[in-house]
């Protein structure tokens, strides 16, 4: 598992609980932490610690090893340089990118779409908010298609407290879920702000008339919520719900990088390749990154502010 964050610590945990054998693969003070202490899950209801083999640096490796990679898109190349290219890859990342950068160096190469509401922002600990079950988790072969090996892996997830699907066109649910992505910068930004109601709404009309135009299909947020009802629905733990998305807690680690390139950036790329205006995610991504890069806390420009940049850069015109 490399990447023990929220996404890659609670797969690598919930697998690691089903009897499979799991190295998680981190880096700096969360390394340090999990190979001292090991690893403690948090989940509605329980708080336990896990010690799970963890690594930070590649391992020989071993016939039917799996690379899951749990990365941020920024990192993806420099995670998968050291490990040995006749391995399986699945990329368990947001964004619909990463695939085709991973097929550049590895033959064996699966999507998986995930929806896992977790947080990680302190060094070994992870909280995952999913209940009954962790996350929805769609795998399938890259660019298409399903085989032994994608059915397998969402059998064990779905045995390891998780929902494990396995999806023949699974880029068009991380196409879906690309959209619903793109929100990710507004609250980092601007965090729980009601104002900023009408700027999520803008974003994702903009990024589906883009994919659209591209002639790019895409899951529903209607299948998605019937995929997941009643099976990984979000609940509290300790009385707080999650603080923030994944752009939300880069922000709030001072990471100095975020996701946004990838995701509203995605959608600026499509529409430059196809002459099409993208203001509302040209902003965003262009503020994500300053916010990343000048270390400043997420939730600290108001929705106003960010509504007037929209309106400046729209006004500007294409170009």
């Amino acid at each position: 598992m490399i990447g023990a964050g929220a996404v890659g610590g609670t797969i690598g945990a919930r697998l690691h609980q089903g009897g499979h054998d799991v190295l998680l693969v981190a880096r700096g003070a969360h390394y340090e932490t999990l190979r001292e202490r090991g690893l403690r899950l948090i989940t509605p209801g329980r708080d336990q610690t896990l010690r799970v083999p963890v690594t930070d640096r590649p391992v020989p490796v071993r016939d039917g090893d799996v690379l899951i990679l749990a990365t941020k898109s920024q990192d993806t190349v420099t995670a998968l340089d050291p490990w040995p290219r006749h391995l399986p890859v699945v990329c368990a990342q947001n964004g619909v990118a990463n695939e085709r950068t991973a097929l550049r160096r590895f033959e064996q190469v699966y999507g998986m779409c995930v929806w896992l509401p977790a947080l990680h922002t302190e060094p070994g600990v992870v909280a995952a908010y999913g209940w009954p079950r962790s996350g929805l988790l769609h795998v399938g072969r890259y660019p298409s298609g399903s085989d032994e090996l994608a059915k397998q892996l969402a059998t064990d997830l779905d045995r390891s407290r998780l929902v494990g699907v396995t999806s023949p066109e699974v880029m068009r649910w991380k196409y879906g879920k690309l959209l619903t992505n793109l929100a990710n910068a507004v609250e980092a930004l601007c965090g729980p702000d009601p104002a900023a109601r009408p700027i999520l709404d803008k974003v994702r009309d903009e990024g589906a008339g883009v994919l659209e135009a591209a002639g790019i299909p895409y899951s529903t947020q209607k299948e998605e919520r019937a995929q997941r009802d009643g099976r990984v629905d979000m609940r509290a733990i300790g009385g707080a719900a999650r603080s923030g998305g994944s752009s939300w807690q880069s922000l709030a680690r001072g990471s100095g990088s975020i996701e946004a390139d990838y995701l509203n950036g995605e959608i600026v790329l499509l529409g430059r390749e196809l002459g099409i205006p993208t203001p509302v995610n040209e902003v965003l991504r262009r503020e994500a990154n300053r916010f990343a890069r000048e270390r400043r806390r997420p939730g600290s420009m108001t929705a106003e502010e960010l509504i007037g940049l929209i309106g400046e850069r729209s006004a500007a015109g294409f170009r």
